[in-house]
C-alpha cells in the first residue's frame, strides 16, 4: 500500500473513532440532563444526605437538650440476659414491638403537635403533658418509662445492693429495705389493669411508693403525686404474661433478683 493510501486509511479510522467518542459523550450528556433530577436525589440519599445528617448530629451535640431521649436506645444487654426471671422471648417482644411502637408514635406526635425537641426535653414535655393529646401522653410516657426500665435491670448475680446514701433514705422513709420492697410490691400487685409501680423522690427529698395507670408517671403534671422516678416496675401483661400468665406476684418477686442497684444508686446520687 502506498504511503498516501495508508495516510488516507489512518485519517478515516481516526475520524470514525472521534465520531464514536463524540456520540458517546453526547449520549452521556443527554443521560445526565434527562436524569439530572434522579441524580440529585440519588446523590442526596448518598453522600449529601450523609453530610447533612452528620451536620445535624453535630448541631444537636452542641445544643441542649440532647434529642436522643426521643429515640429508642439499644437494649443494654441481650434478650436472654435476665433469664430465668424474665425470658428472652418476652424481652424481645417487649423491646422490639411494644417499646419500639411507643418511640415511633412519640416521634409522630411531636411532629404533628409541633414540639421542638431541640429546646424541649422529654422531662419538660411530660411536665406539661396536659397541654397535649392523649396520643402524646400515652407514648411520651411509654417511651420514658421503658427507656428507664431497661436500665433498671441487670443479669442475676450482678444486682449488688443499695448504696449507703440510698439505704439511709430507705430506712428513714420506709423503716427498712424489706419495708420498701413490701410497699412497692403491694403497689405493683394491686395496680388494677395495666400500669406501673414506682419509688419516687419527691420535691422535699423524701422517697415514696406510688402506682400509676397505663403509661403515666410522676413527672406528669396530671399525676396525683409528683416526683422524679427513681425506679419502677412495668406491670402491663406484655411484660410478664408469656412466662407467668396471671401470676403477677410471682413476676414481681422474681424481678427483685435482676434489679440493677448500681444504676439506681448512681441515679439517686444525682438527685440528692
Amino acid at each position: 500500500m502506498s504511503p498516501f493510501l495508508r495516510w488516507a486509511l489512518y485519517l478515516k479510522l481516526h475520524y470514525q473513532k472521534l465520531s464514536v467518542m463524540a456520540n458517546q459523550d453526547l449520549s452521556r450528556r443527554s443521560f445526565i440532563q434527562t436524569a439530572g433530577k434522579a441524580g440529585v436525589v440519588a446523590g442526596l440519599t448518598g453522600s449529601v444526605l450523609t453530610s447533612l445528617a452528620n451536620t445535624n448530629s453535630v448541631r444537636h451535640q452542641t445544643t441542649a437538650p440532647d434529642p436522643i431521649p426521643y429515640q429508642q436506645r439499644p437494649l443494654p444487654y441481650s434478650y436472654s440476659a435476665l433469664e430465668p426471671s424474665i425470658d428472652a422471648q418476652t424481652m424481645e417482644i417487649h423491646y422490639t414491638k411494644h417499646a419500639a411502637t411507643y418511640a415511633k408514635n412519640l416521634s409522630d406526635a411531636v411532629v404533628a403537635e409541633k414540639v421542638d425537641i431541640s429546646k424541649v426535653t422529654l422531662e419538660d414535655l411530660l411536665a406539661s403533658i396536659s397541654k397535649y393529646s392523649p396520643k402524646m401522653r400515652n407514648n411520651a410516657g411509654g417511651h420514658y418509662n421503658h427507656s428507664l426500665f431497661w436500665e433498671l435491670m441487670t443479669s442475676p448475680g450482678k444486682t449488688t445492693a443499695p448504696s449507703s446514701a440510698l439505704m439511709t433514705a430507705v430506712q428513714r422513709d420506709f423503716g427498712s429495705i424489706d419495708g420498701m420492697k413490701t410497699k412497692f410490691s403491694d403497689a405493683a400487685k394491686n395496680r388494677f389493669g395495666s400500669g406501673w409501680a414506682w419509688v419516687i423522690v419527691k420535691s422535699d427529698g423524701k422517697l415514696d411508693v406510688i402506682s400509676t395507670a397505663n403509661q403515666d408517671n410522676s413527672l406528669m403534671d396530671i399525676s396525683e403525686t409528683k416526683g422524679i422516678p427513681l425506679f419502677g416496675l412495668d406491670v402491663w401483661e406484655h411484660a410478664y404474661y408469656l412466662k407467668y400468665q396471671n401470676k403477677r406476684p410471682d413476676y414481681i418477686t422474681a424481678w427483685w433478683s435482676v434489679v440493677n442497684w448500681d444504676y439506681i444508686n448512681n441515679r439517686y446520687g444525682k438527685l440528692i
